[in-house]
């Protein structure tokens, strides 16, 4: 994929999956402004990538509210001329059964997550829109937006507003060849080692430098950041451009659609429906799964 010529933002990019996507892109040719909240992890991502031989310039500030998601748009104009791609990846996590969260923990992932995307969505919108010629907009959510996770209200609830962003902001944006898509990575990274099943793994691999086991890859489909980051080239690219509205997941060996929410089944009264009728035909539904399944790990 040649990115030669585009220029992109990506937001939470001092680390992890985001200084993945942002050396991705620089490495295609794209220009990058690279954010984060770190200033000196957002210097650290730009000046590797200069170092490369790419062009990058870091601009720090916590992604949320409208003055960075336009200061971010800005720099890309003054730096490198235009913006064509925007991946919203930053993001923080608070995590508390629904019992113990506050109202800071769920503003505060909330305020990054769902707020920052829109607000820095926003923002690409209306520059590709006025410049012309199209964009890319790429949402990162989470399979826990997707499934639900335990003790992740707030996150959870922000990345699956992230997919009906994308879903939403692909039809206004469509007319403007503006495409809009989520990504719904799994990697190992400092959140995912935390997972129990997956700790002693991931730390082995970690201190041996040994690739990540094939039951990890392809089973549960978890790689490394470097798994994921081909995804983000190729929505940021011209041969995506037919490609939009969707959720992507991605991790190790695994590329997958998930699907949209629709109607799975559905049964008829004429008159309408009481509670004892509902009761009555309630049996003949089955019901949908919920939760990110457990990873199993092969036995030894």
């Amino acid at each position: 994929m040649d990115l030669s010529g585009k220029v992109a933002v990506v937001t939470g990019a001092g680390r992890g999956l985001g200084r993945a996507y942002a050396e991705a892109l620089a490495a295609a040719g794209a220009a990058v402004v690279v954010n984060d909240v770190d200033g000196e992890a957002a210097e650290s991502t730009a000046g590797a990538i200069r170092d490369a031989g790419g062009r990058a310039v870091a601009a720090p500030g916590a992604v949320g509210g409208t003055e960075v998601a336009e200061r971010l748009v800005s720099a890309a104009v003054g730096e490198f001329g235009r913006l064509d791609v925007m991946v919203t990846n930053a993001g923080v996590l608070r995590d508390r059964v629904l019992w113990k969260m506050s109202d800071d923990d769920f503003d505060t992932v909330v305020g990054v997550h769902l707020r920052g995307t829109f607000t820095c969505g926003r923002a690409a919108a209306v520059r590709m829109r006025e410049q012309g010629g199209g964009g890319r907009i790429i949402l990162i959510s989470s399979p826990a937006g997707q499934r639900g996770n335990f003790g992740q209200t707030n996150y959870a609830a922000a990345k699956a507003g992230i997919v009906a962003m994308a879903r939403t902001w692909a039809m206004e944006l469509a007319r403007a060849g503006i495409t809009v898509n989520a990504v719904v990575p799994v990697a190992a990274t400092e959140m995912t080692k935390t997972i129990p099943a997956f700790a002693p793994v991931l730390a082995e691999a970690e201190r041996t430098g040994a690739p990540l086991p094939d039951w990890l890859r392809k089973d549960e489909g978890m790689g490394t950041v470097e798994d994921v980051a081909g995804l983000i080239v190729y929505l940021a690219s011209d041969a995506s451009a037919g490609v939009t509205g969707q959720a992507v997941g991605i991790g190790g060996d695994k590329l997958a659609l998930w699907s949209h929410p629709a109607e799975k089944s559905a049964v008829y009264a004429g008159g309408g429906w009481s509670a004892d009728a509902i009761a009555a035909v309630w049996d003949t539904f089955e019901p949908e799964t919920y939760g990110i399944p457990a990873p199993k790990a092969p036995v030894a």
